[in-house]
């Protein structure tokens, strides 16, 4: 039974996490100082997935726990200004992965897994590089300066852009202006 359980307990854990997108998950990453963004987005989707793979199979026991939580360790410092809740965007759930990945860590894979763990020299390696990884990350991420929002002209979009050049500011004149938009000389007459 307790091997069943580890069982079910590592395919829950394994194939739970996933992300909102690299290009929105970046620019999160980008806001609170992990930069460049999109480059650490990615670095965590890669992370979250083979340690998700890896534990929910099994194969290199510890190495999928230890990423998981090294993952989860960053998003719930990432959410750590919303509180705990989870339905305010808060850390519970990474905190509540990051320490069932833990104690798979802790208890191993049981007995139905696909490959055979880590030499135990190695797990130790990995877990004492990907620790100072995932702190490092964390100090990065806690000392660095915000990203300042978007102003209003970083927000419009550049003249030119939507339509080819042909943009009028948004007044058509059924193509009566000067290229400068001020009407032409038929711009004015009634139609």
């Amino acid at each position: 039974m307790h091997d069943v359980a580890l069982l079910g307990t590592r395919l829950v854990i394994g194939s739970y996490l996933g992300g909102s997108g690299l290009e929105k998950t970046g620019a999160g990453f980008h806001r609170i100082g992990l930069r460049p963004g999109r480059q650490m987005a990615a670095a965590a989707g890669i992370t979250e997935l083979g340690g998700g793979v890896l534990t929910a199979t099994g194969i290199a026991d510890p190495a999928g726990p230890l990423a998981i939580m090294g993952a989860m360790s960053v998003a719930a410092a990432t959410h750590r200004a919303k509180g705990p809740l989870s339905s305010r965007g808060g850390f519970e759930l990474p905190l509540t992965n990051l320490a069932a990945a833990a104690t798979l860590a802790a208890v191993g894979p049981g007995r139905f897994r696909l490959g055979p763990s880590l030499p135990r020299p190695l797990a130790v390696a990995g877990a004492a590089g990907g620790g100072l990884l995932a702190a490092g990350l964390l100090a990065r991420m806690l000392t660095a300066k915000p990203a300042a929002p978007p102003t209003p002209a970083d927000r419009a979009e550049p003249a030119g852009q939507s339509d080819g050049g042909q943009s009028d500011g948004g007044q058509s004149d059924g193509g009566q202006s000067d290229g400068a938009g001020r009407p032409g000389p038929q711009a004015s007459a009634p139609r």
